[in-house]
């Protein structure tokens, strides 16, 4: 595998954005041929188009370009600006990629298995947190990571900056906990399945961080109806974009009734 090709590889692995530099046109004499490429992250940068000032150049404007989403090209006359001796000239392509979507998924039951499904036809990462590892298939998709921790709330700690947590675990005390640590790290969001009773309930134990609005429960629509695992995945991922897209959530009873001991929108097993 390339130099450049092995770093985009780890950038997505490790969830972070990056910018790939690609040299697309050349006239003249130039350090490299139209075809090189390499990879800029916010603190490192693999492969190479040349060296010298003009890598250094398209180094620094990669960087000013991360966390964006559109492709741009900057043309660099080697000899006037950039004072390289070669002096031909380079058209440079600037492609951001943006960090993966993580999801961090807890609970594996009916509904978390679901989820999952319509998740895996998405561009994210999911973490599925479950303690009862007999849950989880025994094969996953491709972009989705299954985690079996004794203490599934330990593992919040440990999500990257900026994840979306959604809760549906078989166990409404744990849930609790699961919100409460969420919204005291940089999470993106917090979804709780639940109803508009469960929400009052743990509003009421969760003080000021109840107000926090990153707290989302309950999820989705409940002009949309169904009870079913695929129907309530499918409100869950649509919630899950429209909170991506930061779109202000509806704080009305949603179709999983008053979410006692039993609900079928808990996600508790099967």
């Amino acid at each position: 595998m390339t130099e450049w090709l092995a770093a985009l590889t780890e950038a997505d692995r490790a969830g972070e954005a990056c910018v790939l530099v690609t040299v697309l046109r050349t006239a003249g004499s130039v350090p490299r041929e139209a075809g090189a490429k390499m990879v800029v992250t916010r603190h490192e940068q693999a492969d190479t188009i040349g060296g010298g000032a003009l890598e250094h150049r398209c180094v620094e404007h990669a960087r000013l370009l991360l966390g964006g989403a559109t492709p741009a090209t900057r043309d660099f006359p080697l000899g006037p600006t950039l004072g390289q001796c070669c002096g031909g000239h380079v058209t440079v392509l600037f492609e951001p990629i943006a960090a993966p979507w993580r999801i961090a998924l807890f609970g594996a039951g009916h509904v978390g298995r679901a989820v999952v499904r319509v998740l895996a036809t998405l561009r994210c990462r999911v973490d599925w947190i479950d303690a009862r590892e007999e849950q989880f298939p025994a094969s996953l998709p491709t972009n989705v990571h299954a985690s079996a921790p004794v203490d599934p709330v330990a593992l919040v700690r440990q999500l990257p900056a900026g994840s979306t947590m959604v809760v549906m675990t078989h166990d409404h005390a744990l849930d609790f906990s699961l919100v409460a640590a969420g919204l005291e790290r940089d999470v993106a969001a917090v979804l709780l399945i639940g109803s508009a009773t469960k929400r009052a309930r743990f509003a009421r134990r969760l003080g000021t961080l109840a107000a926090d609005p990153r707290f989302v429960c309950p999820i989705g629509d409940p002009a949309w109806g169904g009870k079913l695992p695929a129907e309530i995945a499918i409100a869950t991922a649509a919630e899950l974009l429209r909170v991506r897209s930061q779109r202000p959530p509806k704080l009305a009873d949603n179709v999983h009734g008053a979410c006692e001991a039993g609900c079928p929108g808990c996600g508790g097993a099967a």
